[in-house]
């Protein structure tokens, strides 16, 4: 209460906390419940009855369920991760709008502007920098927003006669992947360019860019928005397309979620269907470290000379313990035509059994219809590919890749992410990129994503991602280089499920090093804002590059306010760490 008088007689905005003189009154919470019905909410965190118990059953069985995204997804006071050490703690809002429709949201969106009351945005409940969650404020919670729906020939408002009719989907903010892939490709037969998480929200995902294990094919998830309609800081409810906001609508493909309104609708191109999809999976142990180097020379320049292209996507994994792991995806080509791409490289880990060793692997390259890509089949449960929602009653399609199961609930040690132009793939390039992913190995493992990184993408699919908000450097990049490492639920506070936090010191420390000698060779590579370092100190640059001035235009002329507030998102550095106190 003390900081929130002291900041406002010296003149500077701050938000109201409870206990606050200017904390809304219980009558005026009510006035609100009646605008909006039973989605108003208090908001409690299941993780409350571990403070309280412990050692119970309930506690136990609560750390069971922290490991299946969806249920983590249906509480309005978890989010998917629960923190990161010295950075952040997932806490429950004091009170929530479940929004069921647009008027809800713009309830809740003038509330807190006239209340001067702390805002926060949550859809799928993704973000590993916690802006999905805010003590102390009224949560816009968008997950019951879901409804999908398809469209022959889709033509946004404002832009008939100048815009072609197109296929196309209309998403609610809360739908999640899972259940637009199900909806667009499996019962439909057509494509939309998503993320290859199948729990993450729809409306995060566009905010940051998106990348699918596609996109090396069909570009940004953001490339393929053809409108949305967002509630903005004076609760209007605006239409954002090519023709009608353009600017806005710039800003919110790629601009960071919860900067800029609260998204609640939005419509998608759908693309064409190939096919086939397929996917490599291989784990390569090299004998001594040297091998390794020499194998990492092998992998990057296959990869230049056969991978750059539209058909691979997904990752190549660089372990400290000298181990290559290929895990990777493929569009557009048959089984054996993949084999026949990957068989060179094979060959020639092969004539060297006394450096490489190709771990057993049942399926080293597999292809299906596309078609059933994302469908929960019997041999892909049974493989344990595909894992479901094991909670009575949970909808059939609530399934999510079982590798991605390492996300739900949680804490997160370090992360950083850079860039690599694909002129590091340039004939007397290679040898030093090499040299640079193995020194990093030597620190922690890195994970090169091909498929977040435009080059070698078809050309409309660059032209499109030109036409966002993020980072320039994506348009040139190969890949997306990840640096990460996190422990599984812990919570402070719970005896025997707190976080490790001397193990997450000497895990970020690890990671600052491999990154040290990643930036050694790309000194400002950029990072995606999805997927970053908390504390980047730089990180106007890192995210957005010279968009970043353009950005804070749109942020000016549409929340002027600073209503919406998120860590390190556009104007945030007007703002006190918390997004509580207006500091510039």
């Amino acid at each position: 209460m003390l900081a929130s008088a002291q900041a406002a007689t010296s003149g500077a905005l701050a938000r109201v906390r409870p206990g606050d003189q200017g904390w809304p009154s219980e009558a005026q919470w009510n006035e609100l419940g009646q605008q909006v019905g039973n989605a108003l909410v208090k908001v409690h965190s299941p993780l409350m009855t571990c403070l309280n118990s412990p050692d119970s059953d309930d506690c136990k069985q609560l750390f069971k369920e922290l490991k299946n995204p969806y249920f983590l997804g249906d509480e309005a006071g978890l989010t998917q991760s629960l923190g990161w050490v010295d950075a952040w703690t997932s806490m429950p809002s004091v009170y929530a709008v479940a929004a069921r429709n647009t008027n809800d949201v713009v309830a809740a969106v003038n509330f807190a502007r006239r209340n001067n009351v702390r805002l926060v945005v949550k859809g799928g409940g993704h973000s590993y920098q916690g802006t999905s969650n805010a003590p102390d404020s009224l949560l816009v919670w968008t997950r019951k927003m879901n409804d999908i729906s398809l469209h022959d020939a889709f033509v946004g408002e404002g832009c008939e006669g100048r815009a072609s009719p197109v296929r196309a989907v209309t998403v609610g903010a809360g739908a999640l992947w899972a259940h637009v892939y199900d909806a667009v490709t499996t019962q439909a037969g057509g494509y939309v360019q998503g993320g290859g998480c199948m729990t993450v929200g729809v409306a995060g995902l566009i905010q940051s860019g998106g990348f699918g294990n596609f996109s090396k094919a069909y570009g940004l998830a953001a490339g393929s928005l053809l409108e949305a309609e967002v509630v903005t800081a004076d609760g209007a409810v605006r239409i954002a397309n090519a023709c009608t906001h353009p600017d806005l609508f710039w800003g919110l493909k790629g601009g960071g979620g919860g900067s800029l309104g609260v998204v609640t609708r939005l419509t998608l191109r759908v693309h064409e269907l190939p096919e086939t999809f397929g996917g490599v999976n291989m784990t390569i142990r090299a004998a001594s470290a040297p091998a390794f180097r020499r194998l990492i020379g092998l992998i990057v320049d296959f990869y230049q000379q056969k991978l750059l292209n539209p058909h691979w996507g997904g990752q190549i994994i660089l372990r400290r313990i000298n181990v290559l792991q290929i895990a990777m995806v493929f569009q557009g080509l048959s089984r054996s035509e993949a084999q026949a791409v990957w068989q060179p490289f094979m060959d020639t880990i092969a004539r060297a059994p006394d450096d490489f060793k190709l771990e057993f692997s049942l399926l080293k390259i597999v292809a299906s219809s596309a078609r059933s890509f994302w469908a929960p089949t019997m041999i892909k449960k049974l493989l344990g590919f595909i894992s479901t929602d094991d909670r009575p009653g949970a909808p059939k399609s609530n399934v999510f890749w079982t590798d991605d199961q390492w996300d739900a609930g949680h804490v997160l040690h370090g992360y950083d992410s850079a860039w690599l132009p694909a002129t590091l793939l340039q004939d007397g390039q290679r040898q030093t990129l090499a040299d640079a992913l193995f020194a990093a190995t030597r620190h922690w493992a890195v994970s090169l994503h091909i498929n977040k990184g435009l080059a070698g993408a078809p050309a409309e699919a660059i032209a499109a991602a030109r036409d966002t908000a993020m980072n320039p450097a994506v348009l040139d990049a190969f890949a997306l280089l990840i640096c990460q490492a996190a422990e599984p639920p812990a919570y402070p506070g719970i005896p025997g499920h707190e976080p490790d936090t001397a193990l997450s010191h000497r895990d970020a420390q690890a990671i600052g090093h491999a990154m040290d000698e990643v930036r050694k060779l790309v000194p400002s590579a950029g990072s995606y804002v999805a997927e970053s370092n908390f504390f980047d100190a730089d990180w106007q640059q890192s995210f957005w590059g010279s968009n970043y001035s353009r950005l804070l235009a749109v942020k000016d002329r549409y929340d002027p306010d600073g209503l919406f507030f998120v860590h390190h998102g556009v104007g945030s550095e007007r703002w006190s760490a918390d997004g509580f106190t207006r500091v510039a």
